[in-house]
């Protein structure tokens, strides 16, 4: 069988997601694996029409499509967006259409889950069929185990090919909102009182509602207030995953264009930040896709500790669970304070323009007292997974993240506590004793909530 595989790192044949690949190809020598490096050659395939042609013409003659790629922040890299947008923009989902395929992915699974989610679906719009995810730990391959559970992996992927196995949609198609919204309302003003917050956007396409939303939220945000536009700053390239800012925390193309300048001068001096974008496909724009990639060279560090966020976004986000969960993760993960998300999806321009004011004083408020929500697992999982990446492997490379960690107590394993590890060693030997457990577990329920007692009866 012929499998095209579509690459999604900007590395190349240095791609360790590609060395899967490699495996594939010399296990399964019968099967020819012809590779695209769609990241690489992302700018060719926008710029020139034959090679983007080229592409389409080795996905329709192939029996199956390998999407291969790395997570990049919550997804997979802007450069793939792209190649994704293009697809649309051009009306070429006919070559995928009818195609089965699947997806593989390296990373230390951090939000894995929403990368292929996201693959998923854009897969189903496009007529395809999926037969299923692979992530992979960045080294799996050095262990035999998992060895074989690829092995496995693509034999059933190739029998799914050989057999034309039935495959079920599992993401509805996205109702493209047809609402207009225009302010109707007097704003109501939120005096920012010396706070200062930037508004990033990116106002490229068809962006009416996205404006007009942004337009009335600075109306209501009373004070000094700076709006920035992705698409009217230099963008040089996604992330090319150097690692060279693991070091000292600069992006090498700093001064080649003014990400870094957007992140540490406009965005870091804020109080709060807005992120306003419209929906595209099934995420925000590419643009955005760059912005957040470009993030990582303070890399597996909080950007926003203790600042407000908020999201305006024009487009369907109800019927994006996986988009929502990605902007709930990403403040999350920051240490930021999720003062609220607002859409365009509203019938009634005026509930809109409600949802607007409140959110201007939901975050004046948030800045004046500091408040930031307890994080949930999005945030604790994601923060513990590098935690204890940064503390292993990746701590000679990402020393910056490491300096971080130790700086600000993340390091905060539960068992380096001498303390605690007496407690629960003699707490399990005491359980074990038959005499005893039956009255251990007779009085637990009180004696878990018995420090919280303490704290009430200490109250007035």
């Amino acid at each position: 069988m012929k499998i095209v595989v579509l690459s999604g790192s900007p590395k190349g044949l240095l791609s360790g997601t590609l060395h899967y690949v490699f495996f594939l190809q010399k296990k399964f020598p019968e099967h020819d694996f012809p590779i695209v490096h769609i990241c690489v050659d992302y700018e060719k395939l926008e710029r020139d029409p034959a090679a983007f042609e080229e592409v389409l013409e080795k996905v329709r003659s192939a029996d199956g499509v390998f999407w291969c790629f790395p997570i990049y922040t919550f997804l997979v890299h802007s450069h793939y967006k792209r190649f994704i947008e293009l697809v649309f923009a051009r009306g070429a989902q006919e070559a995928f259409r009818g195609k089965y395929t699947a997806a593989f992915s390296t990373s230390i699974h951090f939000f894995d889950h929403t990368a292929h989610n996201y693959l998923q679906a854009i897969c189903e719009d496009w007529g395809m069929h999926w037969t299923g995810g692979y992530s992979a730990w960045v080294y799996d391959l050095l262990k035999k185990p998992e060895q074989e559970r690829v092995l496995q992996f693509a034999r059933d992927w190739f029998a799914a090919i050989r057999d034309r196995t039935p495959t079920a949609r599992v993401w509805d198609p996205v109702q493209r909102l047809a609402i207009d919204y225009q302010p109707v309302s007097a704003p109501q003003k939120a005096p920012l009182n010396g706070k200062k917050v930037t508004i990033l956007l990116d106002s490229a396409g068809d962006s009416t509602n996205l404006m007009r939303m942004v337009g009335r939220l600075r109306e209501c945000l009373d004070g000094q207030v700076v709006t920035v536009d992705l698409s009217q700053i230099r963008l040089h390239s996604g992330c090319d995953g150097c690692f060279q800012c693991g070091a000292d925390g600069h992006c090498v193309f700093r001064n080649a264009d003014d990400i870094h300048d957007l992140y540490w001068n406009k965005l870091a001096p804020a109080d709060a930040i807005v992120m306003a974008g419209a929906v595209v496909d099934r995420y925000l724009s590419w643009r955005w896709k760059l912005f957040f990639d470009r993030g990582f060279h303070l890399p597996l560090v909080p950007w926003w500790p203790g600042k407000q966020l908020g999201f305006v976004v024009s487009g369907s986000l109800r019927q994006l669970p996986t988009l929502r969960q990605i902007l709930e993760g990403y403040a999350e993960f920051h240490q930021s304070n999720l003062a609220g998300i607002v859409t365009d999806e509203q019938e009634d321009s005026r509930q809109t323009d409600a949802l607007l004011d409140h959110l201007a004083h939901r975050i004046v408020a948030g800045c004046q007292s500091g408040y930031v929500k307890p994080k949930t697992f999005l945030g604790v999982g994601g923060t513990k997974i590098f935690r204890d990446e940064e503390w292993g492997y990746l701590r000679p490379v990402f020393q910056v993240g490491h300096r971080y960690y130790r700086t600000h107590g993340m390091y905060d394993f539960p068992h380096k506590s001498l303390k605690n590890w007496l407690l629960i060693t003699g707490g399990m030997l005491f359980v074990n004793f038959p005499g005893v457990r039956k009255e251990f577990f007779r009085s637990v329920k009180k004696g878990m909530v018995a420090p919280l007692q303490k704290v009430l009866a200490r109250m007035k």
